[in-house]
């Protein structure tokens, strides 16, 4: 790559629906997720600079920083933006169904931790929603247990698990989130849709609760 990048000065790093489901669809450490933590968890008021870009990347080489801001461009995972973000990311368990239904087709989806308690529920009954809860976690353990079947043998490198209808269509899909030392499972009735800005939104609260754990 040319050395001879350069950073435009005045824009806001914004990471795209893409890079937030990277950055926290796994768990294996690399420098782009790396970068990726860094711009989730920084501030919104902060525009990019090569001072900030070395501390998000957490590199002292400024010419390994931009290449991989640019790959990651590239890649579609982040833009520069004139405008400053308006995200909250201070919301509270009450305001996350919010986020969440936007990113179902049904308007059903809830967050659950490890061990199979929900804690934020749009659309789902609450009997059906700690169930459900429950179901993730054990799907998830299953998951990891035949993970290197499905990623080794089987070449599938995706981690979520769904539930479908013959055609194909998703009825019910989990997806683990890895946040810092955090894992979270995101369940999705009927059609999934994270290609929306509140799941960046969602990704955002959940570094500003989890992140530094």
């Amino acid at each position: 790559m040319d050395s001879t990048l350069s950073l435009q000065s005045n824009l806001y790093p914004k990471v795209t629906p893409a890079g937030a489901y990277y950055a926290v669809s796994g768990n294996t450490p690399s420098a782009s997720r790396t970068l990726l933590y860094g711009l989730l968890r920084a501030d919104t008021s902060e525009t990019i600079s090569s001072e900030k870009l070395l501390a998000w990347a957490d590199t002292s080489d400024i010419n390994t920083a931009l290449n991989l801001l640019y790959r990651l461009q590239r890649l579609e995972f982040l833009y520069g933006d004139e405008q400053i973000s308006t995200d909250d990311v201070l919301m509270s368990d009450e305001q996350l169904p919010e986020l969440l239904e936007p990113l179902s087709n049904s308007g059903k989806a809830l967050l659950a931790d490890e061990n199979g308690l929900y804690f934020a529920n749009a659309g789902f009954h609450h009997e059906a929603a700690e169930e459900i809860g429950v179901l993730a976690s054990e799907i998830t353990q299953v998951s990891e247990k035949h993970q290197l079947l499905v990623k080794n043998n089987l070449h599938i490198h995706h981690s979520a698990w769904g539930i479908c209808d013959p055609s194909g269509q998703s009825e019910l899909t989990f997806f683990p989130l890895y946040i810092g030392a955090a894992k979270l499972i995101l369940v999705i009735g009927g059609m999934p849709d994270l290609n929306k800005e509140a799941f960046v939104t969602l990704v955002k609260v959940l570094y500003s609760r989890y992140g530094s754990r």
